[in-house]
């Protein structure tokens, strides 16, 4: 994390309080840092705790990258009942009095991992001829919405309470799954109805809980001086690709936009389209694109300008 003039740049890990949007995360530290360059990597609903990555300064060029990572999350479910929102927080639509035992429920979970199409609830941020769902929901609108293709890449049953019907999954999922969805789907596999009774993002992309703060932790850092050191740095969302360090030459020729060949650029990979840290003088710059030049041969690309 580097600090220019009192202005931050890098990225903070917040575990998201209970009843805050994400929107309201980022206008908590706006206040706490005094700095406006501030964006999230990925909304979680106000019923949700967790990871909520947030992108400082020239870092918030990330925060879009962040958001179409994969996510994890611990999702509370009680079948037996459905709501208009599809959790808790919602008014009760339906009621059934068919009970599923453990075996049933870990099949229909398991059943469910893979590339699906799902169906957005219409209590979601999503738009539709340029309305938000959830405002046409309030309004007791419904309206005809496209299933979108998502990838449940991990879909687990941590615990099942045959004599509550209450249980517990742990799901790794796409960029735009609804995890109360998945919920509700799963209610209909049994036979029944189900309501997602509680959430917690336990990872996005590379971002962990246990590296996450309290709103009130960074506030009591931002007075104590210290808040500098709950940075990570912006290349953090990209360690998974290689690192490549530009020679002074590189260097220029990153900053006119201009191409840089392998002789400049150390440590770059030989593989077309093979994505890449770029550094100089130690420093993270841009995020590289390896690409086949006109002429023949590859040369390093810009994809992405931090600084």
């Amino acid at each position: 994390m580097k600090r220019t003039e009192a202005s931050y740049n890098g990225v903070l890990i917040v575990n998201k309080p209970e009843d805050f949007t994400s929107f309201d995360v980022v206008a908590k530290l706006r206040g706490i840092l005094k700095e406006r360059r501030i964006g999230h990597g990925g909304t979680l609903d106000p019923m949700a705790t967790g990871v909520l990555p947030v992108f400082v300064g020239g870092a918030t060029k990330a925060a879009d990258l962040a958001a179409a990572q994969s996510k994890g999350y611990t999702a509370g479910f009680a079948l037996g009942y459905a709501t208009d929102t599809q959790d808790s927080t919602g008014t009760v639509t339906a009621r059934a009095d068919k009970r599923a035992d453990t075996a049933s429920v870990r099949a229909a979970v398991a059943a469910m991992q893979g590339e699906q199409m799902q169906l957005p609830p219409m209590y979601s941020a999503i738009q539709v001829d340029g309305k938000r769902l959830y405002d046409l929901a309030r309004k007791g609108i419904t309206v005809e919405r496209k299933r979108r293709k998502i990838v449940l890449h991990e879909c687990e049953l941590l615990s099942f309470d045959e004599q509550t019907q209450c249980g517990t999954l742990r799901v790794v999922c796409s960029k735009g799954t609804y995890v109360r969805t998945i919920c509700n789907d799963l209610g209909e596999a049994l036979g029944t109805y189900a309501t997602m009774t509680s959430l917690v993002r336990t990872s996005s992309g590379r971002y962990t809980l246990e590296q996450a703060h309290t709103l009130e932790q960074i506030a009591q850092a931002a007075e104590d001086g210290t808040v500098d050191e709950l940075f990570l740095q912006t290349d953090s969302l990209f360690l998974q690709y290689p690192a490549v360090q530009l020679d002074k030459t590189g260097y220029q020729r990153m900053c006119n936009g201009a191409y840089i060949a392998p002789e400049h650029a150390a440590g770059m990979p030989d593989t077309r389209g093979q994505l890449c840290r770029v550094y100089y003088d130690n420093l993270f710059y841009m995020l590289g694109r390896v690409d086949k030049l006109q002429r023949g041969g590859l040369a390093l690309f810009q994809q992405k300008r931090f600084r």
